[in-house]
């Protein structure tokens, strides 16, 4: 059978739709999009096809080789479609065409329509790579292309809201990219392997303990846990699990059929990274149970959150949250099966209802007495429809669950898996059965009758769900059985839980029903009165979000506050030189194996390739530009210059001294390494200088590959690419940079904005750049960050575990301060005295140079380095 060779087609055809519609034409004409629809409409039929393709009995997962890998620690570039992915690539085909397709028509009078369109198909065909993934590396890689994609989505530099919106939501997600790096990395020292197979194995192979603190410090957590634990919290920022749900209401700003794929697709990928993850999240209870928490508390503050929304988006989207919040419950109890049947089910739900909400705001914009007000609800009561809906929804669950056990084989008497089955179909329920409240019936048969169906259609819906989702993905009921033990609650708190949430089940159902038909519940003393102040100050504290805006805008003050007390202050710079002294005092004056030929040779390489507290002769070389001289042009192309060139001498000098340098010395230069990484990338920070907030970027990039290098005593190839890389961007910023200057002035970036619908040629290109510098793929910065992580010298320790924090953090920073670079400069109102000129083709033609090299190094970064050595 050819198909699972065409198996590839699947991503690649909404690829091709999206380069069709990227192609130079203006307008772009309605044949093209056309084209592009029946692409998606290819990638959903091939989708179909190969889902019954490993649907069969007798067959397993399609492997394809899509290429090489161009990194050593991975073999190649693989699609690996199981039943799970399978199941994933038709929700995103399906979804994707038919949300491709209502777009064409919906943003048809708009200006960006073709850019629209064209960053739609590349995000279906992201989802789809994403999840057809063969290894953690490679889902990484989409999952990251996706911060950027949902941010780019949403992005439009004419309304500031939305621009700010932006920033928020890549920071919150570049937080969850940190931690999920965090976790590939610690997984690929403690198993030596990063294909999903190879490493399920290992780990349940290999249990070992990691030290949270110091050798012997006595505290101590499992492998699997503390991978599982920093992989939960990337999951936790693209399917906005509380504290970082902030993101969402961020976006609803975008088209409408942005926030149909965002929320049937795009914040889904936590609760399938869980699912292919399955196997290692099962090692570990205390990760399950973290899960658990998380995901009810995600549920209740997103169901509150919603229910206080004025705004029909908005509504929905708290509505995602606290669903995603069930979703992740779900994968917390072991029942991971019935969360991707939840993903699945929600998934379409909110594509519809996204859509639908698009038709009604063109509608209430077109006449504003939309929504009529006309309509009024009954307030009959029937004490028949109360006690039926009553009763059924306590007894009958509870009856069908354990009536079912033996016909479904579904462990649920061995296992506290039967939370999962009992209390999600009796809240999905008693949803159900409260729009009945608005039927005007008194005494109605066919009410209670309705109520009744809709109770057992609803229990049969999850039970049966379970059963066949649960054995369709994970055919091996001893697995199933493992999973659910492994979530299981500790008994006195399971047992609080299911007690705790009967009653509030109970007594919401029995108060809202009695109130919304007039009739008063009778409670002792002052209990209405207390419970009335209670009712209004929760209200007020989630109308206002629960005070997480507040929140946030305190602790960045504080942030701030600190970072301009470090802007001013000359106490790291003497602490640095201290320990600078200690090194040369115990290298030359003790040891006194150094010459002074050696001394002088460190001496330079430190300020060639800055390294704390020595980077101020590179900080003034790259600020050269800046200054208000006649010669500030021949100076700026003086400083960029320099800035590629003294990195890589200093390299080059640096691997000629490391035979000299004692184990002992390279120990005291990692943490004068790792200080300067957290001092350049907070004084990054707070710069509105461009050329001084490059400087410092720089430094801090350096730093990262000081530390590499004093941690595993060689310059490896990776770490050539790397430094190339960082040299690349810094050269490619400051051209860029030099050449707003020699249109505008010397002016800092607080002080110019707006250039993007003006100078789109420039605003592409800086994109291009800061996607770069913040270590997105395919450009070599990332590849060169990745490999210089995954460096098997580095292993796994208390020293190398806080270093690797460091750096992974320093990456979240940097793009804090890059992408609100770009920010800056792009968007914001036009100034009424500058006249706005794009960039000629010849002063692009440096920035493309820059960024073909950028992109030649990620493809081929081993090839390259290879040269450099054979070179040298």
């Amino acid at each position: 059978m050819l198909l699972p060779h065409y198996a590839w087609l699947i991503p690649l055809a909404p690829l091709a739709a999206a380069l069709l519609t990227a192609l130079p034409a203006r307008p772009v004409s309605e044949r093209r999009y056309r084209i592009g629809a029946f692409a998606h409409a290819v990638a959903f039929g091939l989708a179909v096809l190969v889902l019954i393709r490993v649907a069969a009995p007798d067959q397993g997962t399609i492997r394809l080789t899509l290429f090489p890998s161009p990194w050593t620690f991975l073999p190649s570039f693989e699609l690996a479609i199981d039943r799970l992915a399978a199941v994933m690539m038709v929700l995103i085909a399906g979804i994707g065409t038919l949300l491709y397709v209502y777009s064409i028509g919906y943003m048809q009078q708009e200006s960006g329509r073709a850019r629209y369109q064209t960053l739609l198909a590349l995000t279906i065909s992201t989802l789809l790579c994403m999840v057809s993934s063969a290894n953690l590396v490679m889902l990484f890689v989409f999952w990251q292309f996706l911060s950027w994609l949902l941010c780019l989505l949403t992005y439009n530099y004419a309304h500031a809201p939305t621009a700010r919106g932006a920033f928020r939501t890549f920071l919150i997600l570049r937080v969850g990219d940190g931690a999920f790096l965090l976790g590939i990395v610690l997984a690929y020292h403690l198993y030596g392997t990063l294909d999903f197979s190879q490493l399920f194995l290992r780990a349940a192979a290999d249990q070992m303990t990691l030290s949270l603190f110091w050798a012997g410090s006595g505290l101590q957590v499992q492998g699997a846990t503390a991978v599982t634990l920093l992989i939960f919290i990337g999951a936790m920022s693209k399917s906005a699990q509380v504290p970082l749900h902030r993101w969402v209401p961020d976006t609803l700003y975008a088209p409408t059929p942005v926030s149909a794929l965002l929320h049937a697709g795009i914040i889904n990928a936590g609760g399938f990274l869980l699912n292919r993850l399955a196997p290692l999240y099962g090692l570990s209870a205390v990760t399950l149970h973290v899960v658990f928490a998380v995901g009810l508390l995600t549920a209740l503050v997103g169901a509150c959150l919603m229910l206080t929304q004025n705004d029909i988006k908005k509504t929905l989207g708290y509505s995602t949250v606290g669903q995603m919040g069930y979703m992740v419950m779900e994968c917390g109890l072991g029942a991971f099966a019935l969360a991707v049947f939840h993903l699945i089910a929600h998934g379409l739900f909110k594509a519809t209802s996204f859509l639908n909400s698009g038709n009604v705001i063109h509608l209430a914009r077109r006449e504003y007495r939309r929504p009529d007000q006309g309509h009024t609800t009954g307030t009959d009561f029937s004490p028949l429809t109360w006690a039926t809906g009553f009763l059924t929804s306590l007894v009958l669950p509870l009856v069908i669950v354990l009536a079912a056990h033996g016909v479904v084989q579904i462990p649920l008497q061995d296992a506290q898996g039967a939370v999962v089955f009992l209390f999600f179909s009796w809240v999905t329920s008693s949803q159900a059965i409260l729009t009945l409240y608005r039927v005007r019936a008194v005494g109605s048969w066919k009410v209670a009758g309705v109520m009744l169906l809709t109770l057992v259609f609803v229990m049969s819906t999850y039970l049966l769900a379970a059963e066949r989702f649960t054995h369709f993905l994970y055919p091996d009921p001893a697995l199933v059985t493992a999973y659910f033990q492994a979530a299981a609650l500790p008994g006195g708190l399971f047992e609080m839980l299911i007690a705790t949430t009967a009653l509030a089940i109970t007594l919401g159902w029995f108060v809202i029903y009695a109130k919304s038909h007039g009739r008063s519940v009778w409670t002792p003393g002052q209990v209405p009165a207390w419970f009335g102040r209670v009712q209004e100050r929760v209200y007020v504290f989630f109308v206002n979000n629960a005070y997480l805006d507040g929140l946030a805008l305190r602790v960045g003050g504080g942030i701030r506050g600190a970072v301009q007390g470090l802007e001013r202050s000359r106490l790291p710079l003497l602490v640095g030189a201290f320990i600078a002294a200690s090194l040369i005092w115990l290298s030359v004056v003790e040891a006194r194996a150094w010459s002074i030929g050696t001394l002088a040779r460190w001496g330079l390489t430190v300020l060639l390739l800055p390294l704390f507290p020595f980077h101020t002769v590179y900080t003034r070389v790259l600020t050269l530009g800046g200054s208000r001289t006649a010669g500030a042009a021949t100076a700026g192309y003086v400083s960029i210059g320099l800035a590629g060139a003294l990195p890589l001498l200093g390299l080059y000098g640096l691997a000629g001294l490391l035979p000299d340098l004692t184990p002992e010395f390279l120990r005291s230069v990692g943490a004068l390494a790792l200080l300067g990484v957290l001092y350049a990338s907070l004084r990054a920070l707070m710069q509105v200088q461009v050329e001084r907030l490059l400087a410092y970027g720089s430094v801090a990039f350096y730093s990262i590959l000081w530390w590499q290098v004093a941690v595993t005593g060689r310059v490896a190839s990776e770490t050539v690419v790397y430094a190339g890389s960082v040299a690349l961007v810094t050269v490619g910023m400051l051209l860029a940079w030099n050449r707003v200057r020699a249109r505008y002035g010397d002016l800092d970036a607080s002080r110019i904005g707006g250039l993007a619908r003006p100078m789109p040629r420039l605003a592409t290109l800086l994109g291009l750049l800061v996607m770069a510098g913040v270590g997105l793929p395919p450009f070599g910065l990332f590849s060169g960050y990745i490999a210089l992580l995954l460096d098997p010298l580095i292993g796994v320790s208390y020293g190398t575990s806080v270093g690797l924090t460091v750096v992974v953090l320093a990456w979240v920073i940097a793009s804090w301060y890059l992408f609100k670079l770009m920010q800056r400069l792009l968007m914001g109102p036009h100034r009424a005295d500058l006249r706005y000129e794009d960039l000629s083709r010849a002063e692009a033609a440096p920035l493309v140079v820059v960024l073909a090299l950028l992109l030649a190094i990620g493809i081929l970064p081993d090839e390259l380095a290879g040269l450099v050595g054979a070179a040298q």
